[in-house]
């Protein structure tokens, strides 16, 4: 006899059904917009959700260069990184980096919210991340997503 009234679901790979979602992210909040990115790439956005599973959706994010930070991070805000060699320590702010590769600031925000592990990184290839208006995915015919 079934006692169970209802029995959990785990994801199945094969079973996962994935969407293509387009966000404008012109004058958006940097930090807010990539907490939303990050858990629809995630998939936490369906009831469908299991953790060990990608389950998430396709996200192609336009305008990149214009986004925004709040208060005077753009000026003070210091992304770290170190090239191997003594005293290889380099600093940049997301002034410049958004100069250099207006695409990075989004990706290194999103990419510090996924888990650290290959499921994280292979989320991580459903997003696409482009400095202007145009994208190369509109035969996938991406929906467009608005945030509150």
């Amino acid at each position: 006899m079934d006692t169970l009234s209802y029995k959990t679901k785990s994801a199945k790979k094969s079973e996962v059904e994935r969407k293509w979602h387009l966000i404008d992210a012109e004058d958006m909040i940097v930090g807010r917009m990539c907490t939303q990115i990050a858990s629809i790439l995630r998939g936490k956005h369906k009831p469908s959700y299991t953790p060990h599973v990608d389950t998430g959706d396709f996200i192609v994010v336009i305008n990149a260069e214009k986004i925004r930070f709040t208060g005077k991070k753009m000026t003070d805000k210091v992304y770290l990184r170190y090239t191997g060699f003594p005293g290889g320590q380099k600093a940049e702010t997301p002034m410049s980096f958004l100069a250099k590769r207006p695409g990075a600031v989004i990706e290194n925000a999103v990419r510090g919210m996924l888990p650290k592990n290959r499921l994280g990184r292979q989320m991580f290839k459903k997003m696409f991340v482009y400095a202007g208006p145009d994208h190369k995915h509109a035969a996938q015919s991406p929906v467009q997503l608005k945030f509150d």
